[in-house]
């Protein structure tokens, strides 16, 4: 692998003109096809398996108008009046007219007609439907009724637009997100006191980041792309794209302060640094592709894009940032006498840089450090015992939108059972009838006392004259655990049900489907963690042919997936700091959000492990002293550890600032997931472990050895070193 890395950034760094044309044709020819052939994001979740889904591909048949997305037009008087006034009823008669009307709507039915006024006659609810999926519903239609719902508000009345016509998670780039940038330039500029050399990073992040996003977008034409995707994908692949070139950038620097020619440096760095680079990133990759096996196709597609940027940003690192290597040349070497010089410079046992003295801090006393760090992310962990999972709906968008006003102003009027309705399918065998089989389920649901249960509406039957569906208003929302209770014991009398009906009985719907997911991804948790970390613990025992270093690296990352988690139950259920990170509402946490977090951390928090405990390695490999080898690696490795560990906190803290409340909790996990990750389990307990395992941290039992294929990432050249220490078994 180093010697390949090595022909390859030698390569780049002679042909520098060619490998930039190259990728600037790739930008040229994705971002043409985009302009051409547009993009195709699919908001739609489907669960395969799941007796929600197998409800709503049969009431594609038999009522294809029932599973197309749905608007609310929330009406509410002024205090004092009621929604029976002539004027108020008039204009809502007139705007319900009109939105029957809207482009790509089928019909809008009258609220007085459906009876869907509330006990108080202050809200008429009128359901506006659209025969389509959301996907293929155009963002003009939605303008068109929020316009008409305002032309209603200059009457006096209160008018909100809600429905499943509004996607709960979507590509969002705002100021937050250029905060974020702006702090990773600062950043770059103070660890190379450079800006030419702070600026190279940046570019090749966004030049990866840019063929990334923009063919997820290509393929969205001609693959199921979720809206989600280029979000996790954005989100990831500028982290790991700033992080990479700074690893290969910052090696380079340091030889070039000793005196290298600018050609070999970036074939070396390319070799060692990228070495660390290509496997810190198959880490990610293996993490993130890792989503597939919960069989979830919305969460591995999120999984794969987010995979595919992290795969360009590896490419980008080892032959484009050579390539510009070759361009700056011996520009980027430290001007003698500055501080840059003088740090590359500084001789092993100099204290006077924070790395080298914290290093000998925490291996002083090496047990004291593990105990210390152990018991302080312990508790940090503590509140992800209480963690709840529930699927994102219009509750959970921001405040001040229409579709969070509507839901608000529903579950105030009829109740928070009224969006979180659940459809019971009943289907009948070929020439049954449907309207006695309904009947009889709506008359054991009835008996069935459920408490959770509001109502249960007349049927509405089918085109194909088997089927049948009822609706049924739960007490409470469609997040609550009730509703979720209630869904199982619906489901559990099914049987029962189905056999007084002679028909096949299904609990379905939006709220049903969400339920199904939160229960597919609890399920899938544990093997997608064994498999995710299995895969991680063998190529970790490839690169650094150790029992010690893969065992640590992941017993060190569930301390950080703890802290992650006990962190965003504490904001986002216990209303801690709430205020603070633009919380409006606590309750439970989205589903997918685990599931995303321990893959992306995990991913994330190799990279550091790679970096790291390689340059301990190659220390020890030409020194044969351990305890001075942690220190000086720890040394070499901490400033720029330091610095990605802060460039990617505050590019996940940017993404804090967005108002999906699907994509904020995500963003904080990762956030102080990054931070305790970094500076207190690869700076802290990682030298403190391996000071404490002496030379027993490198030993291998010598039949494995001899079974593992050599990968050779580890060493500090593309050769052999001159001398190999023996391995000690401890």
């Amino acid at each position: 692998m180093a010697a390949l890395l090595h022909s390859l950034g030698r390569s780049a760094f002679r042909h520098r003109g060619r490998f930039l044309a190259g990728w600037l044709l790739l930008i040229v020819l994705v971002g043409g096809g985009l302009a051409a052939l547009g993009s195709h994001l699919d908001s739609e979740a489907t669960i395969p398996g799941s007796q929600s889904q197998e409800g709503i591909d049969l009431l594609e048949k038999s009522q294809p108008a029932s599973t197309g997305v749905t608007a609310q037009l929330v009406f509410v008087a002024p205090k004092g009046s009621t929604v029976d006034d002539p004027a108020y009823r008039a204009v809502i008669g007139k705007t319900v007219a009109e939105a029957g009307k809207a482009p790509q709507v089928e019909s809008a039915v009258d609220p007085f007609g459906a009876k869907s006024v509330s006990t108080d006659r202050r809200t008429a609810l009128a359901q506006v439907l659209y025969p389509i999926k959301r996907d293929a519903l155009n963002d003009s239609s939605v303008a068109a009724l929020e316009e008409i719902a305002e032309e209603a508000r200059s009457s006096g009345l209160r008018a909100e637009v809600g429905g499943t016509i509004y996607s709960t998670a979507g590509l969002e780039v705002g100021i937050g997100e250029v905060i974020g940038l702006a702090v990773a330039v600062v950043v770059l500029v103070l660890t190379f006191g450079s800006l030419l050399a702070a600026g190279l990073p940046l570019l090749t992040a966004l030049v990866g980041l840019a063929i990334g996003l923009l063919g997820l977008l290509l393929v969205s034409n001609v693959a199921t792309v979720s809206s989600t995707a280029p979000s996790l994908a954005l989100m990831v692949g500028l982290a790991v794209g700033i992080d990479y070139a700074l690893l290969i950038l910052s090696r380079h620097r340091t030889q070039l302060a000793s005196g290298m020619d600018a050609e070999e440096s970036a074939a070396r760095a390319t070799a060692t640094a990228g070495s660390a680079v290509v496997f810190a990133g198959l880490t990610v990759i293996i993490a993130l592709s890792g989503l597939s096996v919960v069989g979830i196709p919305f969460l591995s597609v999120m999984g794969l894009a987010a995979a595919g940027t992290v795969l360009t940003a590896v490419l980008v690192a080892v032959t484009l940032l050579p390539a510009l290597l070759g361009f700056a040349g011996t520009r980027l070497r430290p001007k003698p006498g500055s501080r840059a010089d003088r740090r590359e410079r500084a001789a092993p046992g100099d204290r006077r840089y924070g790395g080298e003295r914290w290093a000998r801090l925490v291996t002083r006393r090496p047990l004291v450090t593990m105990g210390a760090v152990v018991l302080g992310l312990g508790l940090m962990a503590v509140p992800a015992a209480q963690l709840t999972l529930a699927m994102p709906d219009n509750g959970t968008a921001a405040p001040e939108s229409t579709q969070r006003k509507a839901y608000d102003l529903i579950s105030d009027a009829f109740g928070p059972g009224r969006n979180g309705r659940l459809l019971v399918l009943v289907r009948t065998e070929e020439g049954g009838a449907p309207e006695p089989a309904a009947t009889r389920v709506a008359t054991g649901i009835d008996r069935l006392r459920l408490p959770e249960v509001i109502s249960v509406s007349p049927p509405q039957f089918g085109e194909d004259a088997r089927t049948a569906i009822l609706t049924v208003v739960p007490k409470d929302g469609p997040r609550d655990e009730t509703t979720e209770r209630l869904v199982r014991d619906i489901r559990a009398a099914a049987p029962e049900l189905a056999a007084e009906a002679d028909a096949d009985v299904l609990v379905t719907g939006s709220t049903a489907a969400a339920i199904d997911v939160s229960d597919r991804l609890t399920s899938s948790l544990l093997p997608f963690a064994t498999i995710v970390v299995g895969l991680a613990l063998i190529l970790l025992l490839l690169v650094f042919r150790s029992i010690v270093i893969p065992v640590k690296a992941v017993f060190g990352f569930l301390l950080s997936v703890g802290a992650a988690f006990g962190t965003v139950v504490a904001v986002f259920q216990w209303g801690w700091l709430a205020d603070l990170f633009g919380v409006p509402t606590t309750g439970p946490v989205f589903s997918f959000m685990p599931i995303i977090l321990i893959a992306v951390l995990f991913g994330l928090a190799m990279d550091y492990e790679v970096f790291l405990v390689s340059r301990m390695h190659e220390e020890f490999v030409h020194t044969g002293k351990h305890r001075e080898s942690v220190i000086t690696g720890s040394r070499h490795a901490s400033r720029v550890v330091t610095a990605a560990a802060l460039i990617m906190f505050s590019v996940f803290a940017s993404f804090v600032t967005a108002e999906d409340l699907t994509l904020k909790p995500i963003a904080l996990g990762l956030a102080v997931g990054i931070v305790v990750d970094a500076f207190l389990i690869r700076m802290t307990l990682v030298p403190a472990i391996l000071a404490l395992a002496g030379n027993r941290a490198w030993w291998l039992p010598h039949r494995l050895d001899r079974m593992l294929p050599d990968v050779e990432p580890r060493r500090s050249a593309p050769h052999r070193p001159l001398s190999t220490p023996k391995r000690h078994p401890g």
